[in-house]
């Protein structure tokens, strides 16, 4: 078991070393394992001695590093072939299948090994394993390969003194050290440039520790009493800064995202002689926490290759055109970039009452600025510093930032006298009386120039973009179609996940896949899609609750229904006044693949609808959403995208080699009803023909307002213009 989380811990480093320009944007830290035992001295007796939980781990790193008569790799063999011999109860290898980086890679076991040796505990070969008593970090024993020069691992523990007499007492031959020299390894974790990748310690790991590297934990011992302590330790690993700071995995967000990254933001926890699981599933059922292990079904899309070969175009950056590579640019106040920074103080009670349990959320603080007097205790030379590590982990490589920029921005004011943050704290925060309030202001300012160096690099990067799109004829490698590339062969896919325990809806699923005929031209509730022919791809999925995972995300009910209104609309209008023509569709996906148009946010339609024919292309960009809290119109960039796409369409033309006409436009299709929008937005005055005007649509189908004839005949007339 020990040697399974080996294994996958040494599956993340090999990821997070070899993909570390794509992950830069993840804020994903390099990978720690920690180790948790219940109690550093003996608690236990086996083969007639004394055992304690951390020289129970101390002694599997031995052995790992002696491999005698080869039992390392022989078991590593046995891992990634999924044979261990650890069954479920329904008689699967608990290893099955768990190992797929490595199965790729194609590293023999003896390589894995010797990889092993190197990257884990900066090993030259075979050998023992040496404890050093660091004297100049209280309660540190750091753990070295014999003959390295590098630690590779710490024990965290009160008590050195008794832990050392029991590993003399032992009889596993590990050699004990003193090491005079060196300071505390512990401060050191955090640190870009450390060696230790793992870390062994009692329960005192369970209070006041915080780390974002945890993406491995072993548990010996743990569980009798100490659950709501474990819940409080695995914390420290399910946690992830997340892209752009979203505190999300990769699978919450939209867009295309590295292979594999998913094994670094799963935390891998193996127990021995733990008992503490069956409390942490009930507690994360009682948060709505799904902990059952979902089935996960490889979902190939079928592409219309006739339909691709149609010259259908799409405004696109041109290949071999980088922004990251182009001209530097300069970090500077911005008024169009404005941030928000909550450093509010969070709380939650739950009370009883004769109705059962009543839970209350609350947070302190407010909306404050800093005061220019308090910026005064802000060390700028470390936010610099600060601002200049995180550019290079998020890849800004074009990114210039003058050293005063930082102040600057901080200190800037709009000409409506508004700055460029908004900031929830308590006074406390903004109005510093203790040192301790003093590191929480210099934590503000670095989440504020954080935040703001992330959506200034990011609009420049759009508005870069928009720049220099030109119209490239659409094919099977384009990001809409060409998705979630990782099983066979490469294809395009869906990734549906559902849970494992609803084995008849994993085996209604399964067939309807396995019946490709069916599955990909008709539709089923028992994985809800439409059905379309002139759709791109097959299939369509839809949303379908809590029960089953997709990715990329299906669509919502209102982009279903406006797929099945085009739908009959086609088919009862394509031999009539579509007469000649030709209607494609094709779902846009979001940031990270699909196309997008910039002004000051990104805007990304979540439908591009193709009308063909005479040599000219009228392309059309559909976003079905609800409107409740949508902004005035003046003020909203996706409403007036519209406005801005005839210019846009001349000046793509112009940087193109086409000759074909083509046209590009925009509508929003309100998911909010009619009569519950008009007194809401701008306003309040608009009625249906001024929304019409300003292409809000409404999906509504009758003889007196029909959204798809209104849309489809205004293009028409400007075709025939």
């Amino acid at each position: 078991m020990l040697l399974g989380n080996l294994l996958s811990f040494y599956e993340q480093q090999c990821i997070f070393e070899e993909k570390a320009k794509a992950l830069h944007p993840y804020n994903l830290e390099r990978p720690l394992w920690v180790f948790v035992g219940s109690t550093v001295n003996a608690v236990y007796t086996e083969d007639k001695e004394k055992r304690s939980d951390v020289l129970t781990v101390v002694r599997f790193l031995h052995h790992v590093l002696e491999n005698k008569r080869s039992w390392v790799i022989r078991t590593i063999k046995k891992l990634i072939e999924g044979k261990s011999g650890l069954t479920t109860p329904d008689g699967v290898d608990v290893f099955a299948g768990k190992f797929a980086y490595l199965q790729e890679s194609g590293l023999s076991p003896e390589a894995a090994y010797q990889e092993i040796l190197g990257r884990v505990f900066h090993a030259p070969a075979e050998g023992t394993l040496h404890l050093c008593d660091i004297r100049g970090g209280a309660g540190e024993i750091g753990l070295k390969a014999g003959g390295a020069e590098e630690y590779f691992g710490l024990i965290y523990i009160g008590d050195t003194g008794a832990f050392k007499k029991l590993v003399e007492e032992d009889s596993s031959r590990i050699v004990l050290e003193e090491d005079a020299v060196s300071g505390s390894l512990f401060s050191r974790i955090a640190k870009p440039d450390t060696t230790i990748e793992i870390l062994i310690g009692a329960k005192k790991f369970m209070e006041g520790w915080n780390s974002w590297r945890v993406s491995a934990m072993g548990l010996l011992n743990i569980g009798r009493q100490e659950g709501s302590q474990i819940i409080q330790l695995f914390g420290r690993g399910v946690r992830l800064r997340g892209k752009g700071l979203s505190l999300k995995r990769s699978s919450a967000l939209d867009g295309m995202h590295p292979a594999h990254i998913g094994l670094l933001e799963t935390l891998n926890i193996f127990a021995v002689r733990a008992n503490y699981m069956g409390q942490f599933r009930e507690y994360l059922e009682k948060e709505g926490v799904e902990t059952e292990e979902a089935v996960q079904l490889p979902l190939f899309v079928w592409a219309n290759r006739e339909f691709l070969r149609k010259g259908l175009l799409v405004p696109r950056v041109p290949e071999g055109r980088n922004f990251a590579a182009g001209t530097a640019i300069v970090l500077e106040p911005d008024p169009a970039v404005q941030v928000r920074v909550d450093m509010s103080m969070k709380v939650e009670t739950i009370q009883s009452d004769p109705e059962g349990f009543v839970s209350t959320a609350g947070q302190t603080g407010r909306e404050l600025p800093i005061p220019d007097e308090s910026l005064d205790f802000v060390d700028w030379e470390r936010a610099y510093l600060d601002l200049l590590e995180y550019k290079e982990r998020k890849g800004f490589d074009n990114l210039v930032i003058p050293r005063d920029a930082v102040m600057q921005i901080v200190k800037h004011k709009t000409d409506k006298g508004t700055r460029l943050y908004r900031m929830v704290a308590d006074e406390s925060v903004v109005r510093p009386t203790s040192f301790a309030g003093k590191m929480l202001l210099q934590e503000a300012v670095t989440n504020i120039l954080r935040k703001y160096a992330d959506d200034f690099y990011r609009i420049r990067r759009e508005k870069w973009e928009s720049g220099h799109m030109v119209y490239k004829t659409l094919s099977e490698s384009d990001p809409n179609i060409s998705f979630s590339r990782q099983v066979e062969e490469g294809k395009p896919e869906y990734v549906v996940k559902v849970q494992r325990s609803r084995r008849d809806l994993v085996s209604a699923i399964q067939k309807l896949i396995a019946d490709a005929e069916r599955f990909y031209k008709e539709e089923n509730n028992k994985l809800p899609r439409v059905y379309f022919d002139r759709h791109l791809y097959q299939p369509l999925l839809v949303e379908y609750g809590d029960q089953v995972k997709m990715a990329p995300p299906g669509l919502k009910e209102s982009e279903a229904q406006f797929v099945r209104d085009l739908k009959e609309y086609w088919t009862k209008e394509k031999d009539n006044s579509l007469a000649g023509l030709q209607v494609y569709l094709l779902r846009n996906l979001s940031r990270g693949g699909g196309i997008g148009f910039f002004e000051e946010r990104g805007v990304y339609p979540d439908f591009i609808l193709w009308i063909v024919g005479r040599k000219k292309q009228t392309i059309v960009f559909i976003e079905p959403h609800g409107m409740v809290h949508a902004m005035p119109y003046d003020n909203d960039e996706k409403a007036r995208l519209h406005e801005s796409l005839p210019a846009l369409a001349r000046a793509i033309a112009a940087r193109s080699k086409t000759n074909k006409r083509i046209t590009l436009d925009s509508y929003i299709i309100s998911a909010t009803k009619y009569d519950d929008l008009c007194r809401k937005y701008d306003d309040g005055t608009w009625d249906r023909e001024k929304f019409a005007e300003k292409h809000i649509l409404f999906p509504e189908r009758s003889a007196e307002y029909d959204y798809m004839d209104r849309m489809f005949k205004e293009q028409l007339y400007k075709r025939s213009a």
